[in-house]
């Protein structure tokens, strides 16, 4: 784990400039958001999260997180299944808050992971990329 002017990017992980991580175990994607997407919203009020059975595709919004700041769109890093949703997320939403890195949002089974990998931030990507952000914030 690194520190990016406060903001901790983990290793191990791959990383979408929609703000989310992507950890991949077993040919399934465990997906989350980041420690700066967290920060950025501050106090997480409520999240919706698709059901499972439901597919979502890369680039595409696949359900919401809300704070007392504002509404925002979980954008789908990779395309696939979901296979499992994360309801304690759901029932207690400032987990994400807490530990963004522990409190994933779903699990998907890539239909696509090879190809789609490749457009997502490995971990050093991401460690430059947040140090952009801060630069530009």
């Amino acid at each position: 784990m690194v520190k990016v002017d406060g903001y901790e990017v983990l290793e191990g992980l791959y990383y979408s400039e929609d703000y989310m991580w992507v950890k991949v175990e077993d040919g399934k994607a465990k997906v989350g958001i980041t420690d700066y997407a967290q920060k950025q919203l501050r106090e997480i009020v409520f999240v919706e999260l698709p059901s499972e059975g439901d597919e979502v595709t890369q680039g595409e919004p696949f359900g919401t997180v809300e704070s007392v700041k504002a509404v925002s769109d979980l954008v789908a890093p990779l395309s696939g299944t979901v296979e499992s949703v994360n309801g304690e997320v759901v029932e207690k939403p400032e987990m994400l808050n807490e530990n963004p890195y522990e409190a994933w949002l779903i699990v998907v089974k890539p239909s696509n992971l090879d190809e789609e990998l490749k457009k997502l931030m490995s971990f050093d990507e991401s460690v430059e990329w947040h140090k952009k952000l801060i630069k530009e914030g």
